[in-house]
């Protein structure tokens, strides 16, 4: 197994959500690797990058690694309809997206799974994306 694209995948999937006009439409430049560390200052819809879960996937032949992460959409709007429209724009952005990683190829990109939910009073709507990547090391 092999951790060494994590940080080239995650990098490559933040590039990319950045550039994505769709996404920009839906949340403007509120789209973060981390929260800024003033919280207060969040916009009231924004996109965060979040945990991930990695496992081999290596073969006789080749190092590689399955990466399972999640992109969540924070809203203190009223209902789901904002977080939900911004969750659309991830799904199309990253659905079989062709990133090019600093190190190491993506083999493929795939949704897995979503769940919205009511979280916090100052946050009070989420939904969390999970998505599945295949990487080839190529070190």
């Amino acid at each position: 197994m092999t951790y060494v694209n994590s940080e080239p995948l995650q990098a490559a999937i933040f590039s990319h959500l950045q550039g994505d006009a769709g996404l920009i439409a839906a949340v403007g430049s509120a789209i973060y690797d981390a929260p800024p560390p003033n919280a207060l200052d969040l916009p009231s819809t924004h996109v965060t990058i979040g945990e991930e879960q990695a496992r081999d996937a290596s073969s006789v032949t080749s190092r590689a690694a399955v990466h399972e992460f999640t992109v969540s959409i924070h809203t203190s709007e009223a209902g789901f309809q904002k977080a939900k429209e911004a969750a659309t724009a991830v799904c199309e952005a990253l659905q079989d997206a062709p990133l090019t990683l600093s190190r190491g190829r993506l083999v493929s990109l795939r949704f897995l799974s979503a769940r919205s939910e009511r979280n916090t009073a100052r946050r009070p709507r989420r939904v969390l994306l999970r998505f599945r990547a295949f990487v080839e090391d190529a070190g």
